[in-house]
Protein backbone atom coordinates (compact mmCIF):
# COMPACT_ATOMS: atom_id res chain seq x y z
CA UNK A 1 0.00 0.00 0.00
CA UNK A 2 1.39 3.49 -1.04
CA UNK A 3 1.35 6.26 1.39
CA UNK A 4 -1.25 7.93 -0.39
CA UNK A 5 -3.30 4.64 0.17
CA UNK A 6 -2.32 4.64 3.68
CA UNK A 7 -3.25 7.91 4.20
CA UNK A 8 -6.52 7.63 2.59
CA UNK A 9 -7.87 4.65 4.63
CA UNK A 10 -6.68 6.31 7.97
CA UNK A 11 -8.87 9.10 7.35
CA UNK A 12 -11.67 6.81 6.52
CA UNK A 13 -11.03 4.79 9.78
CA UNK A 14 -11.11 7.49 11.72
CA UNK A 15 -14.39 8.74 10.31
CA UNK A 16 -15.91 5.54 10.77
CA UNK A 17 -14.19 5.22 14.42
CA UNK A 18 -15.91 8.21 15.18
CA UNK A 19 -19.44 8.43 16.72
CA UNK A 20 -21.59 10.41 19.15
CA UNK A 21 -20.31 8.97 22.20
CA UNK A 22 -23.07 9.19 24.98
CA UNK A 23 -21.27 8.28 28.33
CA UNK A 24 -17.43 7.88 28.69
CA UNK A 25 -15.12 5.77 31.15
CA UNK A 26 -14.64 8.55 33.36
CA UNK A 27 -11.46 6.91 34.58
CA UNK A 28 -9.68 7.98 31.40
CA UNK A 29 -8.18 11.37 30.80
CA UNK A 30 -6.89 12.85 27.45
CA UNK A 31 -3.11 14.01 27.80
CA UNK A 32 -2.62 17.85 27.46
CA UNK A 33 -0.69 16.90 24.76
CA UNK A 34 -3.60 15.31 22.51
CA UNK A 35 -6.03 17.87 23.64
CA UNK A 36 -3.70 21.04 22.51
CA UNK A 37 -4.13 19.13 19.18
CA UNK A 38 -7.67 18.93 19.34
CA UNK A 39 -8.00 22.78 20.34
CA UNK A 40 -5.54 23.71 17.63
CA UNK A 41 -7.49 21.98 15.11
CA UNK A 42 -10.49 24.08 15.90
CA UNK A 43 -8.16 27.60 16.23
CA UNK A 44 -6.70 26.73 13.02
CA UNK A 45 -10.10 25.89 11.25
CA UNK A 46 -11.14 28.15 8.12
CA UNK A 47 -13.82 30.92 8.96
CA UNK A 48 -16.26 32.82 6.52
CA UNK A 49 -14.30 36.29 5.48
CA UNK A 50 -11.53 34.84 8.23
CA UNK A 51 -13.10 36.73 11.26
CA UNK A 52 -12.92 33.51 13.28
CA UNK A 53 -16.21 34.77 15.31
CA UNK A 54 -15.26 32.37 17.63
CA UNK A 55 -13.92 31.32 21.40
CA UNK A 56 -13.94 28.17 22.88
CA UNK A 57 -14.61 27.53 26.76
CA UNK A 58 -13.19 24.40 28.10
CA UNK A 59 -15.12 23.46 31.34
CA UNK A 60 -13.52 21.27 33.38
CA UNK A 61 -14.95 22.68 36.78
CA UNK A 62 -17.35 20.28 38.02
CA UNK A 63 -19.52 22.63 39.90
CA UNK A 64 -20.27 24.45 36.72
CA UNK A 65 -20.71 21.22 34.68
CA UNK A 66 -23.34 19.94 37.55
CA UNK A 67 -24.92 23.31 37.15
CA UNK A 68 -24.89 23.10 32.96
CA UNK A 69 -26.55 19.59 33.36
CA UNK A 70 -29.28 20.98 34.94
CA UNK A 71 -30.66 22.44 31.95
CA UNK A 72 -28.55 19.81 29.45
CA UNK A 73 -31.26 17.32 28.40
CA UNK A 74 -28.56 16.53 25.39
CA UNK A 75 -25.57 15.44 27.47
CA UNK A 76 -27.05 14.20 30.99
CA UNK A 77 -24.00 11.44 30.29
CA UNK A 78 -21.53 13.19 28.84
CA UNK A 79 -21.05 16.30 31.26
CA UNK A 80 -20.07 13.73 34.47
CA UNK A 81 -18.33 11.47 32.50
CA UNK A 82 -16.62 13.38 29.43
CA UNK A 83 -12.54 14.18 30.22
CA UNK A 84 -12.82 17.22 28.79
CA UNK A 85 -15.98 19.55 27.88
CA UNK A 86 -16.07 22.82 25.28
CA UNK A 87 -18.31 25.43 24.57
CA UNK A 88 -18.14 26.66 21.51
CA UNK A 89 -19.44 30.59 21.54
CA UNK A 90 -20.25 32.59 18.51
CA UNK A 91 -19.91 36.47 18.44
CA UNK A 92 -22.75 38.47 18.33
CA UNK A 93 -21.75 40.81 16.39
CA UNK A 94 -18.95 39.96 13.10
CA UNK A 95 -20.30 43.29 10.99
CA UNK A 96 -17.87 44.61 8.79
CA UNK A 97 -17.65 47.74 10.62
CA UNK A 98 -16.84 46.84 13.72
CA UNK A 99 -13.77 47.11 15.59
CA UNK A 100 -13.34 43.94 15.57
CA UNK A 101 -13.18 43.33 11.98
CA UNK A 102 -10.93 46.02 11.28
CA UNK A 103 -8.81 44.67 14.46
CA UNK A 104 -8.72 41.35 12.83
CA UNK A 105 -8.02 42.30 9.30
CA UNK A 106 -5.14 44.96 10.31
CA UNK A 107 -4.00 43.18 13.57
CA UNK A 108 -4.35 39.49 13.55
CA UNK A 109 -3.68 39.28 9.54
CA UNK A 110 -1.45 42.43 9.09
CA UNK A 111 -3.29 43.10 6.12
CA UNK A 112 -2.61 47.06 4.99
CA UNK A 113 -5.36 49.29 6.20
CA UNK A 114 -6.00 50.71 2.53
CA UNK A 115 -6.61 47.24 1.12
CA UNK A 116 -8.83 46.76 3.97
CA UNK A 117 -10.70 49.81 3.64
CA UNK A 118 -11.50 48.49 0.12
CA UNK A 119 -12.31 45.08 1.54
CA UNK A 120 -14.99 46.74 3.62
CA UNK A 121 -17.13 47.84 1.00
CA UNK A 122 -17.34 44.54 -0.23
CA UNK A 123 -18.06 42.14 2.71
CA UNK A 124 -20.87 45.54 3.28
CA UNK A 125 -22.48 43.93 0.15
CA UNK A 126 -21.78 40.58 1.13
CA UNK A 127 -23.27 40.75 4.58
CA UNK A 128 -25.75 43.35 3.82
CA UNK A 129 -27.28 42.21 0.42
CA UNK A 130 -26.14 38.63 -0.65
CA UNK A 131 -27.05 36.92 2.30
CA UNK A 132 -29.16 40.00 4.24
CA UNK A 133 -27.55 39.36 7.66
CA UNK A 134 -28.33 42.36 9.10
CA UNK A 135 -32.23 42.03 8.70
CA UNK A 136 -32.22 40.87 12.65
CA UNK A 137 -29.26 40.11 15.71
CA UNK A 138 -30.02 36.92 15.32
CA UNK A 139 -29.86 36.15 11.28
CA UNK A 140 -25.87 38.20 12.22
CA UNK A 141 -25.29 35.41 15.18
CA UNK A 142 -26.07 31.86 13.22
CA UNK A 143 -24.17 33.45 10.24
CA UNK A 144 -21.29 33.34 13.31
CA UNK A 145 -22.89 29.97 14.85
CA UNK A 146 -22.07 28.11 11.32
CA UNK A 147 -18.63 29.10 11.61
CA UNK A 148 -18.23 27.23 14.31
CA UNK A 149 -19.24 23.71 13.43
CA UNK A 150 -16.24 24.00 10.78
CA UNK A 151 -14.04 24.33 13.70
CA UNK A 152 -15.79 21.79 15.59
CA UNK A 153 -16.22 19.18 12.65
CA UNK A 154 -12.37 19.68 12.83
CA UNK A 155 -12.11 18.92 16.57
CA UNK A 156 -14.01 15.89 16.18
CA UNK A 157 -11.88 14.56 13.24
CA UNK A 158 -8.70 15.17 15.16
CA UNK A 159 -9.89 13.70 18.17
CA UNK A 160 -10.81 10.56 15.92
CA UNK A 161 -7.45 10.44 13.88
CA UNK A 162 -5.94 10.06 17.83
CA UNK A 163 -8.20 7.10 18.92
CA UNK A 164 -10.56 10.03 21.26
CA UNK A 165 -14.38 9.57 21.31
CA UNK A 166 -16.40 12.90 20.97
CA UNK A 167 -20.30 13.82 21.00
CA UNK A 168 -21.57 17.06 19.46
CA UNK A 169 -24.29 18.64 21.85
CA UNK A 170 -27.57 20.50 20.71
CA UNK A 171 -29.71 19.03 23.36
CA UNK A 172 -30.01 22.20 26.00
CA UNK A 173 -31.87 25.49 26.46
CA UNK A 174 -30.23 28.06 25.09
CA UNK A 175 -31.66 30.94 26.62
CA UNK A 176 -30.85 29.70 30.09
CA UNK A 177 -27.19 28.37 29.02
CA UNK A 178 -26.15 31.69 27.85
CA UNK A 179 -27.70 33.05 31.56
CA UNK A 180 -25.48 30.98 33.38
CA UNK A 181 -22.26 31.32 31.33
CA UNK A 182 -23.17 35.23 31.61
CA UNK A 183 -23.36 34.93 35.37
CA UNK A 184 -20.04 33.27 35.32
CA UNK A 185 -18.99 35.86 33.57
CA UNK A 186 -17.77 33.95 30.43
CA UNK A 187 -19.53 35.64 27.75
CA UNK A 188 -17.36 38.93 27.62
CA UNK A 189 -20.48 41.10 29.05
CA UNK A 190 -22.68 39.71 26.07
CA UNK A 191 -19.88 40.02 23.29
CA UNK A 192 -20.60 36.11 22.89
CA UNK A 193 -23.36 33.47 23.02
CA UNK A 194 -23.35 29.78 22.74
CA UNK A 195 -23.37 28.39 19.85
CA UNK A 196 -22.88 24.46 20.00
CA UNK A 197 -21.05 22.17 22.83
CA UNK A 198 -18.74 18.99 22.68
CA UNK A 199 -17.87 16.36 25.00
CA UNK A 200 -14.40 14.28 24.32
CA UNK A 201 -13.04 11.46 26.17
CA UNK A 202 -13.14 7.81 25.87
CA UNK A 203 -15.60 5.63 25.10
CA UNK A 204 -17.11 3.15 27.48
CA UNK A 205 -18.23 0.66 25.22
CA UNK A 206 -18.64 0.02 22.07
CA UNK A 207 -21.08 1.50 19.70
CA UNK A 208 -23.78 -0.35 17.35
CA UNK A 209 -22.26 -0.14 13.83
CA UNK A 210 -22.23 3.32 11.69
CA UNK A 211 -25.54 3.80 9.58
CA UNK A 212 -25.60 6.12 6.94
CA UNK A 213 -27.21 6.53 3.60
CA UNK A 214 -25.76 5.39 0.45
CA UNK A 215 -23.34 7.70 -1.48
CA UNK A 216 -25.32 7.56 -4.65
CA UNK A 217 -28.11 9.01 -2.22
CA UNK A 218 -25.87 12.56 -1.04
CA UNK A 219 -23.86 12.76 -3.61
CA UNK A 220 -24.53 14.21 -7.41
CA UNK A 221 -22.02 14.84 -10.32
CA UNK A 222 -22.66 17.98 -12.79
CA UNK A 223 -20.12 17.42 -15.46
Amino acid sequence: MSANETKRQELLDAFQFRHATKSFDAERKISNEDFHVILEAGRLSPSSVGLEPWKFLVIQNPELRGKMREISWGAQGQLPTASHFVVLLARRNGRYDTDYFWNQMTGIKQIPEETVRTMMSRYSSFQGEDFRLFESERALFDWASKQTYIALANMMTAAALLGIDSCPVEGFNLDKMNELLEQEGLLEDGAYGVSVMAAFGYREKDPRPKARRQAEDVIQWIE
